[in-house]
């Protein structure tokens, strides 16, 4: 895919949504840590249904601890892996606390740092709550970036590379979101709707559907 292609692909997301957000309901850097740590392997759906709940009650590293893991566990045990995320939340609120004086970090080492932490999530923090040029990539993007041919890659490192090189710098800082949204609702797993993709004349995947 040439630089022309991508440029378009990005200025058509943009004027289609100028301002792209994450589904993850959050208020504070702390709360979309802790929502994006419950997302793994779970919907955004089930996240804001448990975090509706808990941040009310509990939306910093202090009273999260105060809380405690037993009761933590009680407010996300809809979500997918609870008991080892609920191990892992109130781990990472300890070490804010002691370490980084109960505020998130805003350094990808900080970040990873923390238990149950990874590279994605930890990209996903520094791009939305921090506003950092950084790209998280998680199942949607990985299958987009392959399928439609603008940064094809073995692993979601290699495709995060290619793509922090191809995108063009005007678009950085929301195309997580324009390509995570996009994957979710048009450029499906099973069953993309190339008849609904603003991008598909661009799109070098189209050639195997039609």
């Amino acid at each position: 895919m040439n630089t022309s292609k991508r440029h378009e692909i990005f200025s058509r997301m943009r004027t289609a949504n100028p301002h792209p957000k994450t589904e993850l309901e959050y208020r504070t850097p702390f709360e979309l840590l802790i929502s994006v740590m419950l997302s793994a392997q779970a919907t955004d759906i089930s996240v804001n249904a448990a975090t509706r709940h808990l941040y009310p009650v509990a939306n910093t590293p202090e009273a999260i601890l105060d809380l405690g893991e037993e009761k933590l566990t009680e407010y996300i045990q809809r979500i997918g892996l609870y008991k080892t995320k609920a191990k892992h939340v109130i781990q990472t609120c300890r070490i804010l606390v002691e370490q980084h004086d109960g505020a998130v970090p805003q350094t990808r080492e900080a970040l990873e740092a923390l238990p149950g932490v990874g590279r994605k999530t930890a990209n996903v923090v520094l791009n939305t709550a921090f506003g950092q040029p950084t790209m998280a990539v998680d199942t949607h993007i990985f299958r987009i970036s392959n399928r439609i041919g603008l940064a094809p890659g073995k692993n979601v490192l290699e495709v995060e590379k290619k793509l922090l090189k191809v995108i063009p710098k005007e678009f950085m800082l929301d195309a997580h979101h324009w390509m995570i949204l996009h994957g979710r609702y048009i450029c499906r797993a099973r069953t993309p709707k190339c008849a609904e993709c603003l991008i598909f004349d661009l799109c070098e995947y189209k050639q195997k559907v039609i």
